[in-house]
């Protein structure tokens, strides 16, 4: 069996090498959190810059706009593979660093690349509609699938890799750090962005666009794949209890990602657990579509006035997420915090239905900001969940499967969130109710994740893992 293989003097060579690996401090907290600080950066600079230029710029029918920036979530599913490809084939010496490396220097090129296709799809929309401009948009999306690859493969091992150096009790405050690092990317490559486009004039020509816009995509994809080396480089070979922990690193025939998919598949938790994934990012997001629209048609709110709210809720999240690291979750529980998140958010959507029947932009702004801050803390609570709910030998496949599901809701809630709206405005008699139903509809969702988490057991998923892993071992040595 494979088992018999580890003696009690060999348990207690590794409860000794445990003891030997420093916890990871404050400051490579802040470090790590660099890489998600580059995340921030880059979407900016797709969902916000080329968004703008090629809708009003360039005039590219918006659908084809978003059908092609859509490209980099509906690969989502090979982030399955990279987990599995980090937990047992390392890169340039390392398990997790290698791929975080070689994943950001790609999305950094296939970024400036993005941009060279949308000018040409730009240009050959001046004479209408053609077949270049079909094969331009193909390519287009294209690229898009290729700089999602490159983002599942870095990101994949990155939240792997903060499995692998984290231990249960310091893992919520690693999460608060990281993933409010996240949020203050966004608002650096807001700032950065902005700065560096300044002097496009309105109605500017498009060859100062272009030159503005390049210049943009050179120095910003380089700024971010700085930040993912300065916040990886030496952190796994300090910190990583990966070959510590897993008990199939040695062997020579690794674990497959069949045998990985068995594992994944081995506890009833892990459905439940993506089940409640796809759900609580279904709910948190679905607003994303309609919050504009519902500022502007509900309180007369103007364009300026509506693109704040987003500051709002972002900052609610921010402070959230920051509490919840090191106040909240310390005090309760992962699992605890979670269902406290998961009641504030319904307690918060029900809360902006309200703002609207005052029509008060004051009320909405604060509602938001409590939305943001439920949010931030349902997402930690979460997140310290999904990092316990894997398995030593095949954590890069179980954080490539959480991944899926906050990727596909993501996507999901985008479109839900048009969908219901566009459904309630044929049927009730006012914005204010169509609006609502959307708000309400998120409420009820989020509850349903919540009669899930009630189900989601760590200590029956960990004990199903393991001996799903020492069967898979013992079939293959029998």
């Amino acid at each position: 069996m494979a088992t018999s293989n580890v003696s009690p003097n060999s348990e207690s060579k590794e409860s000794g090498k445990s003891t030997s690996i420093p916890k990871v401090k404050l400051w490579t907290m802040f470090r790590l959190g660099l890489f998600q600080m580059a995340l921030g950066i880059m979407s900016i600079l797709t969902l916000g810059v080329l968004n703008r230029v090629m809708i009003e710029e360039l005039q590219v029918p918006a659908l084809i706009v978003a059908g092609a920036i859509a490209m980099h979530q509906f690969v989502a599913p090979i982030r399955v593979w990279f987990g599995q490809m980090s937990d047992t084939k390392p890169l340039l010496g390392y398990h997790r660093s290698g791929y975080v490396w070689v994943g950001a220097a790609l999305f950094a090129i296939v970024s400036f690349f993005a941009v060279q296709v949308v000018w040409q799809l730009g240009f050959s929309l001046q004479s209408g509609w053609t077949s270049q401009s079909s094969g331009w948009a193909a390519l287009l999306a294209l690229i898009f699938a290729l700089y999602g690859v490159a983002i599942s493969a870095s990101s994949t091992p990155f939240a792997a890799l903060l499995v692998d150096v984290s231990d249960e009790d310091n893992r919520s405050k690693l999460v608060g750090v990281v993933w409010s690092m996240l949020m203050v990317g966004i608002i650096i490559g807001a700032i950065i962005s902005s700065g560096l486009l300044r002097q496009i004039a309105l109605n500017a020509p498009l060859e100062v666009i272009q030159t503005q816009v390049n210049r943009l995509f050179l120095i910003v994809p380089g700024i971010a794949f700085a930040l993912c080396l300065l916040s990886t480089v030496g952190v796994e070979k300090k910190y990583s209890r990966y070959t510590m922990r897993s008990t199939a690193i040695n062997r020579e025939d690794k674990i497959t990602l069949g045998m990985a998919m068995q594992v994944l598949t081995a506890s009833r938790q892990t459905a439940i657990f993506f089940t409640f994934l796809l759900l609580m990012t279904l709910s948190l997001f679905m607003q994303d579509a309609v919050l504009e629209p519902y500022g502007g048609e509900v309180f007369k709110m103007t364009i300026a006035e509506t693109t704040k709210l987003n500051a709002f809720f972002g900052t609610g999240t921010l402070i959230g997420l920051s509490l919840t690291g090191f106040l909240i979750a310390p005090r309760l529980g992962k699992k605890n915090t979670t269902k406290l998140g998961c009641v504030a958010v319904a307690v918060c959507l029900i809360i902006i239905v309200l703002a609207g029947t005052t029509a008060n932009a004051k009320f909405l702004q604060w509602s938001l900001t409590l939305f943001g801050f439920a949010s931030g803390v349902t997402t930690t609570g979460a997140l310290s969940l999904m990092l316990d709910l894997t398995a030593a030998e095949t954590a890069g496949t179980f954080i490539g499967a959480w991944g899926l599901a906050q990727a596909m809701a993501r996507a999901l809630a985008t479109v839900s969130g048009g969908a219901v709206l566009n459904l309630g405005k044929s049927f009730l008699t006012t914005p204010l109710f169509a609006y609502g139903l959307v708000f309400t509809i998120q409420a009820v969702v989020i509850l349903l994740a919540l009669g899930l988490l009630a189900k989601v057991n760590v200590t029956e998923f960990q004990r199903n893992a393991k001996q799903a892993i020492a069967s898979i071992l013992e079939s293959e040595l029998d």
